[in-house]
Parts: structure tokens; sequence; C-alpha cells
């Protein structure tokens, strides 16, 4: 069955679940663990939409007892901190976040997206997410979040409204800086660029009012978001991946049935699995179809990449110990080192 069928199947089951109610559960846990109720921006219809509806539906047979699985997909639940804020609350009990949403839990997930040009492949990321993956759910886990499972969404490239090329070039240009990352805006301007904060819902008209005139952006997102129809120039340079998780809080997941907790778990794995091999995908097919409407993608030489390397190495010192814990910091330049070591 073809993913979008998938989707649909999903969706319908889910809502048959909702509209019939949930029956009447006089023990408050149960209570909770009967509706997860899961925000996220990733837009309506996506294949994140859809991977996360199918496995709302394994977890809601497995869990039982008229149990319901909401997506809020789109950003109607608020950016990524408005969300981790509606879960400590209890408005919310799970969502999928990217690395800065994560941050607001605990800033050890940044180790594995907030290090410029750190990661060169997609095997590199892999191996060390699996690597820090104990240390990092156990830090989660002792702030109150389960990490179900780990996703990426592809690599941030560059996209501008004028052709620029070296990092002098876009110094000179308003670049998007997500709201609430103020690390990540300071060093930018030590580094001599200018960052406009701004909430991920306002880049496309920050960029056709002028407010901006750069985001950095994976191409996904840049067509779905159709920033490339203002910001048509895309440097050809993989900058950071972007990676995020599902998490769910400790107390819808303790008052889970073991039933539940286990399938919820095994859909987790094969949704991420799904999850990271369809966004590489297609962030190589949104690039063709860019440039099919006029994308134009400005290569990179191995002098302009080096002149990248030196300026993102320059932002390492500010880096760690502020954006990323240093100790795991020097991990991820220790195990990187032993992975090139053996030729990989």
């Amino acid at each position: 069955m073809a993913l979008s069928q998938r989707c649909a199947v999903a969706a319908l089951l889910l809502a048959a679940a909702a509209m019939g109610g949930l029956a009447p559960i006089a023990d408050a846990q149960a209570q909770e663990a009967a509706r997860i109720r899961l925000g996220t921006l990733a837009p309506r219809g996506t294949s994140w939409h859809c991977s996360l509806l199918e496995l709302g539906e394994q977890w809601r047979a497995a869990q039982g007892g008229g149990a319901a699985f909401v997506v809020y997909t789109d950003g109607t639940q608020g950016g990524e901190a408005d969300m981790v804020r509606r879960m400590r609350v209890g408005q919310l009990n799970a969502a999928l976040l990217s690395v800065v949403g994560l941050s607001e839990i605990d800033d050890s997930a940044s180790v594995l997206q907030k290090m410029p040009m750190v990661f060169r492949s997609w095997d590199e990321l892999d191996h060390l997410r699996e690597m820090l993956r104990p240390v990092l759910e156990r830090r989660f886990f002792d702030k109150g979040f389960v990490v179900l499972f780990w996703g990426d969404a592809g690599w941030v490239r560059f996209f501008s409204k004028a052709p620029a090329l070296r990092p002098q070039d876009y110094r000179r240009l308003k670049v998007f800086a997500w709201a609430g990352d103020n690390h990540q805006v300071d060093i930018m301007k030590t580094l001599g660029f200018q960052p406009a904060v701004l909430e991920i819902s306002d880049v496309l008209p920050g960029l056709q009012t002028g407010m901006i005139s750069v985001v950095p952006s994976t191409p996904f997102y840049a067509l779905i978001g159709q920033f490339y129809r203002p910001a048509p120039y895309m440097l050809d340079m993989n900058w950071v991946p972007i990676v995020g998780a599902v998490v769910v809080t400790r107390k819808a997941w303790d008052a889970m049935s073991s039933a539940g907790q286990k399938a919820l778990r095994k859909a987790g794995d094969a949704a991420s699995l799904e999850m990271r091999a369809i966004s590489r995908r297609e962030d190589r097919e949104s690039i063709e179809a860019m440039k099919k409407r006029g994308l134009k993608v400005q290569p990179v030489t191995p002098e302009v990449e080096a002149e990248w390397r030196k300026t993102a190495e320059q932002a390492y010192p500010l880096i760690r110990g502020s954006m990323v814990p240093a100790d795991l910091f020097d991990e991820v330049q220790r195990l990187l080192k032993e992975y090139r070591a053996k030729g990989r």
C-alpha cells in the first residue's frame, strides 16, 4: 500500500476512534494514557504526519480501552518552545521536535545538530547518534520525558534572495535565526553575520517584506514553505543536519499499559527507519522539483568550502559549553576521529 493510502487509512481509523468518544475511566492515570495529544510543526499530509498517524493507530489498538491518538500539525500548538511548555503543564503529552525544541528539555540534543559542518555524511550522523543514544535518552528520562525515536529531516542549505557564495557575501545579508535560540544569535553576531530573529511561521512573510534575505532551511521545507520563490538561490553545501525526535512525557508513558508501551516502542522503531529513509530521499527530490520551478543551485568549489569550514571552526569554541555541553562536544570529536580512522 502506498504511503498516502496508508496515511488515509490511519487517519480514518483514528478519527473513528475519536468520534466514538472515550469510555469513562475513573482512574486519572488511565484517563491520561487513553488520549495521546502530540504536537508538531510538520505540515498536515506530509510523510512525517502520515508516519505519526500510523504509529498512533498501532499504539491505540494495543492500548485498548477507548484510547485515542491526536496529532496537531502545522504548529497549531505554537512553536517548539510552546509545545514543550504545553507538555509540562499537561496540555500535550507528546511532541515531534527538532533539536531546537529538544534543547528546551535538555541541551544534550544539540550535539547532533548545532555544530556546523562537523558531520560530513548521513553515515557519520547515524553512527554518532547510535553511540550517544544511551546518554542522551537517560538525560531526557531524568527530565521527565521518554525519547520514543530519533529522526532527521535533511541537510540545511542557505536560500538567499540574491546570489551569495562566500561567508563574506552572507555577512552583508539579514539571516533568519530561530526565535528562542539566543546563543545562536550571539554567535552569529560575533562572527559578523546579521541575524534576524523570527518564528518559523514568519519566514515567508519576512522574505517577502525584506525583513530577512537569507533563510537556512532543508530543501524539503523550502519547497513546502515556498521559501525558494522569494529566495531562489541555494548554496549547495551541507551546513548541519536537521535532527529531531518524538518524545512522550513520563507521566503519560508510565500510565500506559505494558502492551501499549511495547507497541509504541515497536512502532517507533519502524517509524524511525521509514521516516529517515523518506526524509533523505525527499531532500534530494525537493531540490530537483525546485530547480524545475526556477531554483538556481550555486555549486561550492573546494576553495569556497574551505572558507566555510574555517568559519564553522571559528564558531566551535563559542559553541562548546554554551550551545553544546562541553563533554558531549569533545566526545563527538573523539568518536568521529575514531570512525574516520577506520576509513569509513
